[in-house]
């Protein structure tokens, strides 16, 4: 096994981006591969692990850039910035991680029929419009993801999807886990939905600590959601 990693650079119109990719260059090429969203705070060591973890087990994984050139926060309140833009505008989101895929199967060490997309936090609500825009890629996980509605014109959805969910989430509730369940049975998608009790938002990273916010981590919650994923990946990407 030889794990390569780099930092590619791409564009979405006048934006200069730079997403983290890692792959085993052992294994026979083109790999199916897995774009990873990142959460509030941007592109982080976080998702940069997941993309390690990834391509351990064969994938070529890709951690995306959804703020420019690598930028992070560095508070709740900078966060918060950062992200708002795109809340705001679904459109804008919707192009911009259009891009990161794009950017991804372009990559000779990917096999672009094989491609599935996750994501954090925010990331999840990031690949979850991927899906929505009508990407084609095999699957979508979202981990404690945000489940809110585009208010946009839905394409058609081409990829699988699959939602790991704290049910106690204060910044998705149940309403919002029962609006999207309506919304992808109403769109004939192939979908699916792991509700985890007692379990709050950021479940899957070891530092949230924050309950007053209702992030916290689960280590049981966080295993349980991994093996999910991976028996995932591999009933769409294998």
């Amino acid at each position: 096994m030889t794990i390569r990693e780099r930092l590619i650079e791409y564009r979405d119109g006048d934006a200069g981006l730079e997403g983290f990719f890692c792959y085993d260059e052992s294994r026979h090429q083109p790999l199916p591969a897995v774009l990873i969203s990142h959460a509030w705070g941007g592109r982080d060591e976080f998702v940069e692990r997941k993309a390690r973890r990834l391509a351990y087990h064969g994938y070529a994984s890709f951690a995306l850039d959804m703020y420019g050139n690598g930028r992070r926060g560095s508070s709740p309140e900078e966060n918060q910035s950062l992200m708002e833009p795109f809340m705001q505008d679904r459109a804008l989101l919707s192009q911009r991680i259009n891009a990161a895929l794009a950017a991804l199967k372009a990559l000779p060490q990917v096999d672009p029929r094989r491609v599935a997309a996750m994501g954090f936090c925010f990331g999840g609500l990031c690949v979850l419009d991927l899906a929505r825009s009508g990407a084609e890629l095999r699957g979508v996980v979202s981990f404690h993801g945000l489940l809110k509605p585009t208010g946009l014109t839905a394409a058609k959805i081409l990829s699988k999807i699959l939602i790991l969910h704290g049910y106690d989430d204060p910044l998705a509730p149940p309403q919002d886990v029962l609006a999207i369940a309506q919304e992808f049975t109403r769109a004939g998608v192939d979908w699916q939905l792991h509700a985890y009790g007692h379990t709050v938002h950021s479940f899957t990273n070891p530092a949230a600590n924050n309950r007053e916010m209702g992030m916290l981590y689960s280590d049981r919650a966080d295993r349980r959601s991994w093996k999910a994923l991976l028996q995932f990946l591999e009933e769409v990407l294998r």
